[in-house]
Order: structure tokens, then sequence, then C-alpha cells
């Protein structure tokens, strides 16, 4: 349901919070190359990242991409919604024009639910719980 946009930026935030600091920053190549996704894309995800303040960054010679405390206290939809928007949260999955509770598609009744639990875990999770989850071995990611 989310992007490869949004899951590779989510996957670039999750790198920093468990491995960076505002004395280790880290390239876009080097965060690519550690989440196996293409660098030129993630190098452009980072800038948007960063003009939402949802990643910090210095510029320069020794300069880099980092999160700080309050990076890490901004939820899951935050990223997604600054790198796909929202709305297909709320379009029909078959891309028809009007569907919804009153005038539902075929599929509206199986979907709709999964749509709001996702916005809502979405919504409620941070950066710092999910990085919290991995530390504490309850989630695993491979990076």
């Amino acid at each position: 349901m989310l992007s490869k946009s949004s899951t590779y930026a989510i996957r670039a935030v999750l790198y920093l919070s468990l491995h960076s600091s505002k004395s280790k920053k880290y390239s876009p190549i080097s965060i690519a190359e550690a989440i196996d996704v293409p660098a030129p894309f993630l190098a452009k995800t980072l800038q948007i990242l960063t003009k939402r303040a949802l990643v910090s960054s210095v510029k320069g010679r020794n300069g880099g991409f980092y999160l700080t405390e309050e990076n890490t206290m901004n939820s899951l939809i935050t990223i997604v919604e600054s790198i796909d928007g929202l709305s297909k949260f709320y379009e029909c999955m078959l891309g028809l024009p009007v569907c919804g509770d009153e005038n539902p598609c075929p599929i509206h009744h199986a979907v709709s639910p999964v749509k709001k639990q996702l916005i809502e875990q979405l919504t409620l999770k941070t950066i710092k719980d999910l990085t919290d989850e991995v530390r504490n071995g309850e989630t695993h990611i491979f990076l």
C-alpha cells in the first residue's frame, strides 16, 4: 500500500535513527548503499525530508544527513505525506471516481478497514518507536 518512494524514505530515516548523530553524519551515497536503494533517487528524497524538517543536514566537507532527537519524534505519516501525499489512502482502490461507505465499489468494504488501520498506525508510530522496537529485538530490519 506504500509506494517505493515512501518505503525508501522510511528505511533511510530508520537507518539514520539507528546509526547517525550530530557528530556522525551520512552522505546519500553511503545511506543508499547501506539500505540498497538507488543513490540519486534517495538524494532527492532526503532533500524533501530535510525541507520538511524530518531529517537534519549540514552542508560542506564534514556534512551529511543525521537525525536529532526532535526528528525522531515525527510520525511515519509525516514521512509518507511528504513523499507521496495522502490522497491514495482516500481514493478508490479500483480507481473509480465515486466510491465510499454509501456508494462502495466491489472491494471497498474489504479494503476500507485496512486503509483506516494503516493510517492509524502510521499516525501513532514515530521514528523513535520503530528505532526502539529494532533495538529491543521486537522487530528486525536488515540494513
